[in-house]
């Protein structure tokens, strides 16, 4: 437990979150320098990809989930919206990987 009127993350202490965030932002801060500034179009690229990794398996969700309704219409379970989801949030996970991994690059 800490004491009290001590902040936790006191940058005098090994290991407090303080210190080790510094650390971090010098880290990425000179990757950053040693790349360089990267263009606008790098900017739009990934964007666009982004976009895509959402779009991409929702609209295939979707189309797997119209051609199963009409396939196999059932009355209890609708494949177009489940799948429509389904693929929303798979996309979405994609999407979230791709920024994760750009920002960790950075």
């Amino acid at each position: 437990m800490a004491e009290p009127g001590r902040d936790r993350a006191d940058p005098g202490v090994p290991g407090s979150g303080f210190g080790n965030d510094v650390a971090r932002k010098a880290e990425r801060r000179r990757i950053a320098e040693q790349q360089g500034r990267r263009s606008i179009w790098f900017s739009l690229g990934m964007f666009g990809l982004v976009g895509w990794s959402v779009a991409l398996p929702t609209l295939l969700g979707l189309g797997l989930g119209v051609w199963l309704d009409r396939s196999y219409p059932s009355d209890r379970l609708s494949w177009t919206l489940t799948l429509l989801v389904v693929g929303a949030a798979a996309g979405c996970a994609n999407a979230w990987h791709w920024v994760r991994s750009e920002s960790r690059d950075r």
